[in-house]
């Protein structure tokens, strides 16, 4: 998912009039772990749902209902926490917020969509009868 958020931090990046400098190369680094650790969250719920005996479709299902409050709220919390460090925090700072505004945004709908679209795409390929 790490890659796919790249997309809205080139976007982001694009729409505000950014550059590329040491604070968006620092944002970039901090949006790996949030994005990274929201993933192997969703991704560890698919598997206790697994374990559950549930088929691997119905996992991925309950699993994404049971985690899209928790992060939908941080991502969002976070997101909102950032816009005064872009419009207050300077020229220093504005990079870095713009750089992690973008990529959280994709990054959440990527986490959402993307990543149980591809586990249950793999689990089905790896994992099905012959």
């Amino acid at each position: 998912s790490v890659p796919f958020s790249f997309i809205g931090v080139v976007f982001a990046m694009a729409v505000m009039g950014g550059k590329f400098d040491f604070m968006a190369s620092l944002g970039l680094l901090a949006l790996m772990g949030i994005i990274v650790s929201n993933a192997v969250l969703l991704l560890e719920r698919i598997e206790e749902e697994r374990h559950e005996g549930k088929e691997p479709r119905e996992a991925v299902m309950s699993a994404c209902l049971k985690r899209l409050r928790p992060i939908v709220m941080t991502k969002l919390t976070c997101i909102l926490g950032l816009l005064p460090l872009y419009f207050f925090g300077g020229a220093l700072w504005e990079n870095l917020a713009v750089t992690l505004i973008g990529g959280l945004t994709v990054g959440t709908l990527i986490t959402l969509g993307l990543v149980p679209s591809l586990y249950h795409w793999f689990f089905l390929r790896t994992h099905s009868p012959a």
